[in-house]
């Protein structure tokens, strides 16, 4: 009955449109890197610049309320690259902020991320744990 009732979804419109967000998105990262490379910085230094600036853009936009319009319209296209990442960071801080600053800002700003994090750096360890002991063999 919700199969029936449920509108369909424009699959291939939606997957176009999160092509051309997300691929707008790494080249917009990928014109940072070439300015950034442009300067004294190295090429850590210069990777660091660009992961950090399109990190508080995404929570600037996020703050003002601009980039959830952007993703509704750009659906995983926005949640894919590290934009979506700080989105997910920001957006409950921002909703959660009138309960007060450790209440509401603190407690609940990790809740969509904290799983991501917490399984990302335990596969990571464990990935590198295996890495470690099959080179050693």
């Amino acid at each position: 009955m919700v199969h029936n009732t449920t509108p369909k979804s424009p699959l291939l419109k939606d997957c176009i449109k999160a092509f051309i967000f997300g691929g707008g998105i790494c080249c917009f990262g990928e014109v940072l890197k070439t300015l950034y490379g442009l300067t004294d910085l190295n090429e850590d230094e210069v990777k660091l610049a660009v992961s950090t600036t399109l990190i508080v853009m995404t929570a600037i936009l996020t703050g003002a309320g601009v980039f959830d319009n952007i993703a509704k319209h750009a659906g995983a296209g926005t949640a894919v690259p590290i934009t979506g990442f700080a989105n997910s960071v920001v957006s409950p801080a921002v909703e959660f902020s009138t309960e007060g600053r450790i209440l509401g800002t603190g407690a609940k700003m990790f809740n969509l991320a904290g799983p991501v994090i917490v399984y990302g750096c335990s596969s990571a360890s464990l990935y590198g744990l295996i890495y470690y002991i099959c080179d050693k063999m």
